[in-house]
């Protein structure tokens, strides 16, 4: 492994955003880097680094202990971590952001391609580019929700509620309020309970009804803080307030579609008869650039 701090070229990176759920980009196909979590930290950090809610590295599944058993399926691995370096099973604006940048780089192209995650194989869609242009938008099945038994409570100083437990591959609790500025400034993390009933933690989605199957959310992303967006969160709330409504497609056969707007922009969210759930928005490049390495190993850096 090349230690980012100390290798002779620059650091490669690209910036992006899923309705302004921004990454950090870093190109490393055959798992060459040694990226830290103060690295990523440090990258992600707003005023003194790049800036992003998280970063994603393109890694060749073939290259990447944790995603060489799906070689098969999957050429590309995401290795998502957030903002403060920790490791996340799955996000979903990043598999967008990351089938974009596999489009940019020549390494696929429109149509159907693979990603292998740490929640498993998903399958992606890109749209064909419009006549104007316009980028075409990214569809991801992004697997079933679990559900699991138990009440769970989402607190913000004296006020709580009670959540919905959904599970996309990571953890949420999705909690439905009269108005978005009931979760306050989400500067710290909202209080949930039971405690083990997330034993690394959780998302934490606060949702308000803007119309038949259409919802608008904030979040707070577990390490990452108030994000503008959150992909599994968008699917999450969109399961939760199915429900909620008395939809289940595997009971009633006919596929459900919600409108999710996030702060951010807006997602379409489909849970079908199988159950499987499939999010459609939009997913943009736009800058790219290197880290001087030198970076990385002065003031604020790891030891």
């Amino acid at each position: 492994m090349t230690d980012v701090r100390r290798g002779a070229a620059p650091l490669a990176f690209l910036k992006g955003h899923g309705t302004e759920n921004d990454f950090v980009i870093v190109p490393d196909p055959d798992g060459l880097l040694d990226l830290t979590a103060a690295d990523v930290a440090r990258l992600c950090d707003r005023r003194a680094g790049i800036g992003g809610d998280g970063l994603l590295r393109v890694v060749r599944s073939a290259a990447h202990p944790e995603a060489a058993h799906v070689t098969g399926e999957a050429e590309w691995f995401m290795d998502y971590r957030n903002a403060d370096g920790s490791i996340a099973e799955m996000c979903g604006n990043g598999v967008r952001v990351f089938a974009r940048y596999l489009q940019r780089a020549g390494l696929a192209g429109a149509g159907d391609l693979a990603v292998a995650t740490r929640a498993g194989v998903r399958a992606v869609h890109v749209a064909k580019d419009a006549d104007d242009g316009t980028p075409g938008d990214i569809t991801v099945r992004m697997g079933r929700a679990v559900l699991p038994e138990g009440a769970v409570t989402v607190a913000v100083d004296a006020r709580s509620w009670p959540a919905v437990h959904v599970n996309m591959g990571n953890p949420h609790a999705v909690a439905f309020v009269a108005e978005l500025d009931d979760a306050g400034d989400l500067l710290r993390t909202p209080a949930v309970s039971p405690a083990e009933a997330y034993p690394t933690g959780t998302n934490v989605e606060f949702v308000v009804d803007r119309g038949p199957r259409h919802v608008a959310l904030r979040v707070h992303e577990r390490g990452s803080g108030e994000t503008r967006s959150c992909g599994t969160g968008a699917c999450a709330v969109m399961v939760a307030a199915a429900r909620r409504d008395g939809l289940d497609p595997a009971a009633t056969g006919h596929p459900v579609t919600y409108t999710v707007d996030v702060p951010g922009g807006r997602l379409v969210i489909t849970e079908g008869t199988d159950g499987e759930i499939e999010m459609t928005g939009p997913a943009v490049i736009l800058a790219e650039g290197t880290v001087d390495p030198a970076w990385l190993t002065g003031p604020g850096a790891r030891p």
